[in-house]
C-alpha cells in the first residue's frame, strides 16, 4: 500500500488543515465507515451523498480513526486528537489525490470501459498477462465515480501493469475518470442499453465513453481493424475462432460459446497482440480461460450455518469485500473463513499472509482454516486455534470431524483448489428449483428512492411477508447496513425472528394480535396500535410488567377503510394519548389506497390533507415530537409533498411497482432446470386432465416447478411460458403439483439446462398478467421449499 504524510496529502488537495496533531503516515483511503480495517493509518474522506459522511465521524474517532477530509467544519473542536483537512468538494479531494498517486507510475495502464463486459475483460486480461506481469486492477466491479479513485491509490513500485475499470451513468462523468485513470492503453467493450435514458442518444453515450481514452497512445475498439475474423466454430463446450491478423491465418480456442464471451475474447487477444505476446503463448493461455465469478452467493448451510461462497477468486482485494459482505450478516455470533493458498499476488508470502492474518484479526474472524501448503507454513501469523490442510481432498476428509454449526462460514478459494466440493458438502441439501435474490439491484433500488428525499426524511424498510417472498433475515440484515431507518413486519413472530438473527433496527408490528403482547415486549417491538380496544389491551399488558413510555404507532383510517381510529376518535384519542404514561408515540401514520393511480389522484390529496388534519389535532395535546408519515413506495414519486417526516418502502425495494418505473431493477429471478427431455407423435396428450394435445411431433421438457412451489395453475395450456437458453418455451398441459411441462419443439434444449420462470425475461409483470394476478401476489407465493440464494457481486 502507498504511504504519504498527512501534510503531504494536504497539499495535494490544497485543504486547510485544522488542528494538526502528529505526523501520521496514511496507507489506507476510507469512504465508508463499515469497512474500516487500519485505524491509525486511515484517511476517512466524509463524503456528502445521501447519507452525509459527517455524521460517521464520531464512531470512526471512538474506532481510532484521527485524520479526516471534510467539508463541514461543525464540531470538529470534540475531537481533540484528531487531524482535519477541510475542503469545499470531498469527492474532489479523493479524486485528486488518487489522480497525484497515479501521476508516480510509469508503467503501462489500461483502462477499459464500455457498458457490457468490462470486468470480465478486465478479469481475463489479469489471467493471460499474469505470468508477465505484476498486475493491479480494480477489485471486482470499482469503477464509479469513488471506486476509480480507490482502485488507482492500490498502485504501488512493485506493479509493472495497471488494469482498471470506469463506468458512466450520465454526460459529464468520464472526464473526472479519465484524470485518474490516465490509460495508456484504452479497451472499449460492447455497448448496450445500460444508462440510455441518463443520454440524449447512443452516439452520446459511446462519445463520452471515449473521453477515457484522451491520451492514450492505443485505443482498441470497434471496428477491428487489427484482426478479421474470419469464422467462429462451435464446438459443445468450446468456440474456436479463426482471424487474419497481419495477413496470417491465426485462431484461439476459449472454452466458452456465448456471442459475449466470444466478443471479450476477441478484444482481450487484440490486447495481447498490441502487447507484443506471442500467439502460440496466447492459444495456450486462452484454452485456459476460466468463469469469472461476479458474485458472492449467500446459502443456507448445513447444521443451521449460513454459507458464503466466494471460491473462484483469491486475492486480498476481493477477500475486503468478502468480509465486508460477511459482517453484514448477524444472524450468527461465530464466524468462519476456510481460505486457499492466494496465488499471482506478487508479494513474498510472509508478507502477504501477515497482512492476511492481521485483516482476518480486525474483521472479527474466530475461526481460519487454511487449505494449500504456502498458507500452513505461515501459520504463526495466524491464532493457534487455526487449522491447516494441505489440500482440498485432506479438508473433505476432516469435515465431519469439525462440527460445523450455528455459525456463518465464508468460502474464498482460488480456482485451483476446486472449493466447489467443500461447497457440495456444506450446503443444505435442496431441489434444484431456486429463488435468486439480487442484492445489489436492492442496494440499487434503495439508493435510488433515497436519493429522492429530503435530506431529513427517513426510511421505513417493508419486511412483511418474508420480505415480499425475498427472505428474512437476509434482506434486514443488507437494510440494517445500509442504515434504513426503520424496518416494518405483519406479526409479532416475523419481529422476534429478525431479532433471533441480530437486527437490532427499530422494528414495527402492523398486525399485532393480544396472544403476542409479551412477544413483543420481550423482544423490543413496537406495535401499530389501530383501534381502543388494541390501545387498552396493550397498556394493560404494560401495566402488568410494570412498563411505561413504551413506543407505539398510532395508526389513522383516512380512507383505506381497513385499519386505523377514524376522525370522530381523533379528540378522544388525542386526550388519552396526553395523559397515559404507558406508551410514547413514535409515529402517527395512514396508507394510500391508490397513490399509483393518476385516475385518483383527487382521493389521494383528499387522504392527505385528512391524515394531516387528524395528526395535527393530536400532536396539539402531546407533549413530545412525533413523525408522520403516509407515503408508500408509488407515494414517493408521484407525491413529493407526502414524504413528511418518514416514508415507506416496499414492493419497489424489491424492483417492482404498479405505476412502473425504468429506473429500478428486479430483485428476484425464479429459476429452475429441464428434468427430463422426449419426443410424442401427433395426436398425444400432456399431462393430468389430457388438456394438452399437440398437432405434431413435438419435444417435451419437463421442468422441476409446480403450484406447490408457488407455479399459478392458472399458466396452464399456453398462457405462460418460460426461457431456456434465452428462448421462451410455452407450458404445455396443466401444471402439476411439483413439476409442468414445456414444449420445446425446434429449440436448443438439454437435460439439466437452467429455466427462467421469471426475472429477466419473462418477467415478473409479464408472468403475473398471464397468471391473471399482481406482483405482489407473485413473489409472495414462492414457497418456502424453494431455496433462496442471494447474491452480491
Amino acid at each position: 500500500m502507498p504511504t504519504y504524510s498527512v501534510a503531504h496529502i494536504s497539499a495535494i488537495i490544497h485543504a486547510k488543515a485544522l488542528l494538526p496533531q502528529q505526523s501520521y503516515e496514511i496507507s489506507y483511503l476510507l469512504t465508508d465507515s463499515r469497512q474500516l480495517v487500519h485505524a491509525e493509518k486511515t484517511l476517512f474522506f466524509a463524503l456528502v451523498a445521501a447519507k452525509d459522511g459527517h455524521a460517521y465521524i464520531p464512531d470512526l474517532y471512538a474506532a481510532g480513526v484521527r485524520n479526516f477530509v471534510v467539508s463541514n467544519s461543525a464540531h470538529i473542536g470534540d475531537y481533540p486528537e484528531a487531524n482535519f483537512l477541510i475542503v469545499s468538494n470531498t469527492l474532489d479531494a479523493l479524486q485528486q489525490l488518487a489522480a497525484h498517486h497515479r501521476s508516480q507510475f510509469t508503467y503501462p495502464v489500461i483502462g477499459i470501459t464500455g457498458s457490457n463486459g468490462k470486468t470480465i475483460v478486465k478479469e481475463w486480461l489479469y489471467q493471460l498477462l499474469s505470468p508477465d506481469y505484476t498486475i493491479v486492477r480494480s477489485p471486482k466491479s470499482y469503477n464509479s465515480q469513488i471506486g476509480v479513485p480507490l482502485s488507482v491509490w492500490q498502485m504501488s513500485d512493485k506493479d509493472t501493469l495497471a488494469l482498471f475499470e470506469a463506468g458512466i451513468s450520465k454526460p459529464g462523468e468520464m472526464e473526472r475518470l479519465a484524470a485518474i485513470i490516465k490509460p495508456d492503453i484504452g479497451v472499449l467493450t460492447a455497448i448496450g442499453e445500460a444508462h440510455d435514458q441518463d443520454f440524449t442518444s447512443r452516439e452520446q453515450k459511446v462519445n463520452e465513453k471515449y473521453r477515457l481514452f484522451t491520451h492514450a497512445s492505443k485505443v482498441i475498439d470497434f471496428p477491428i481493424n487489427d484482426l478479421q475474423e474470419i469464422e467462429t466454430v462451435i464446438h459443445k463446450q468450446q468456440a474456436t475462432i479463426k482471424v487474419l491478423y497481419q495477413n496470417t491465418a491465426c485462431a484461439i480456442t476459449i472454452p466458452f460459446t456465448d456471442k459475449a464471451a466470444i466478443a471479450n475474447a476477441i478484444t482481450c487477444w487484440r490486447v495481447l497482440l498490441y502487447l507484443g505476446c506471442e500467439q502460440d503463448v496466447i492459444t495456450e493461455r486462452m484454452l485456459q480461460l476460466h468463469p469469472i465469478a461476479m458474485r458472492l452467493e449467500l446459502k443456507q448451510g448445513i447444521n443451521n450455518c449460513s454459507l458464503i461462497n466466494d471460491s473462484y477468486s483469491s486475492d486480498l482485494n476481493s477477500l475486503r469485500i468478502a468480509l465486508d459482505f460477511l459482517n453484514q450478516q448477524q444472524q450468527h455470533k461465530h464466524k468462519t473463513i476456510i481460505l486457499s493458498d492466494m496465488l499471482q499476488t506478487g508479494k513474498p508470502d510472509a508478507e502477504l499472509y501477515q497482512t492476511v492474518a492481521d485483516l482476518l484479526k480486525n474483521k472479527g474472524i474466530n475461526r481460519v482454516i487454511g487449505i494449500g501448503e504456502a498458507i500452513a507454513k505461515q501459520a504463526a501469523f495466524f491464532p493457534s486455534s487455526s487449522m491447516f490442510y494441505p489440500s482440498t481432498a485432506a479438508f473433505v476428509q476432516a469435515i465431519p470431524e469439525l462440527l460445523f454449526r450455528d455459525e456463518t462460514i465464508l468460502l474464498k478459494g482460488a480456482r485451483t483448489f476446486a472449493f466447489e466440493q467443500i461447497t457440495k458438502l456444506l450446503e443444505q441439501k435442496a431441489h434444484d428449483t431456486v429463488l435468486e435474490v439480487n442484492l445489489n439491484a436492492l442496494v440499487h433500488n434503495l439508493g435510488y428512492y433515497r436519493a429522492l428525499l429530503q435530506p431529513k426524511t427517513k426510511i421505513m424498510a417493508m419486511v412483511k411477508a418474508f420480505s415480499y417472498g425475498s427472505g428474512s433475515y437476509e434482506i434486514a440484515n443488507l437494510l440494517q447496513f445500509h442504515h434504513v431507518d426503520y424496518l416494518a413486519v405483519a406479526y409479532a413472530d416475523e419481529g422476534v425472528a429478525l431479532r433471533k438473527a441480530g437486527i437490532t433496527l427499530p422494528i414495527m408490528v402492523m398486525s399485532p394480535e393480544e396472544s403476542t403482547f409479551e412477544a413483543i415486549i420481550a423482544y423490543n417491538l413496537e406495535p401499530e396500535l389501530y383501534s381502543s380496544s388494541i390501545l387498552e389491551s396493550f397498556e394493560a399488558t404494560l401495566a402488568r410488567y410494570g412498563r411505561t413510555k413504551y413506543p407505539v404507532h398510532i395508526k389513522l383510517d383516512t380512507g383505506m377503510r381497513r385499519l386505523g381510529f377514524e376522525e370522530e376518535r381523533i379528540v378522544t384519542l388525542a386526550q388519552h394519548l396526553k395523559n397515559t404514561t404507558y406508551i410514547h408515540v413514535k409515529t402517527i401514520f395512514s396508507h394510500l389506497a391508490a397513490s399509483e393511480d393518476s385516475a385518483h389522484d383527487a382521493f389521494t390529496q383528499q387522504q392527505l390533507a385528512l391524515f394531516l388534519r387528524m395528526s395535527a389535532a393530536i400532536m396539539q395535546e402531546v407533549s413530545y415530537p412525533v413523525d408522520l408519515h403516509i407515503a408508500n413506495t408509488a407515494a414517493v414519486t408521484r407525491f413529493p409533498e407526502a414524504q413528511l417526516d418518514m416514508v415507506r418502502l416496499g414492493i419497489g425495494l424489491y424492483g417492482v411497482q404498479a405505476a412502473g418505473n425504468e429506473n429500478l431493477q428486479q430483485v428476484a429471478a425464479l429459476k429452475t432446470t429441464v428434468s427430463q427431455l422426449k419426443t410424442v407423435p401427433v395426436g398425444t396428450t400432456i399431462g393430468y386432465g389430457r388438456k394438452g394435445k399437440v398437432t405434431r411431433a413435438t419435444t417435451i421438457a419437463t421442468v422441476k416447478i409446480g403450484y406447490a412451489d408457488g407455479l399459478f395453475r392458472s399458466l396452464s395450456n399456453g398462457k405462460g411460458y418460460m426461457c431456456i437458453n434465452n428462448q421462451p418455451a410455452p407450458i404445455i398441459g396443466n401444471v402439476c403439483m411439483d413439476m409442468c411441462m414445456l414444449d420445446v419443439t425446434d429449440l436448443q434444449v438439454a437435460e439439466g439446462d437452467e429455466v427462467v420462470v421469471f426475472g429477466g425475461s419473462p418477467t415478473i409483470e409479464e408472468v403475473a398478467e398471464a397468471a391473471g394476478t399482481i406482483s405482489y401476489e407473485l413473489l409472495t407465493s414462492v414457497s418456502q421449499r424453494v431455496k433462496r440464494v442471494y447474491y452480491y457481486e
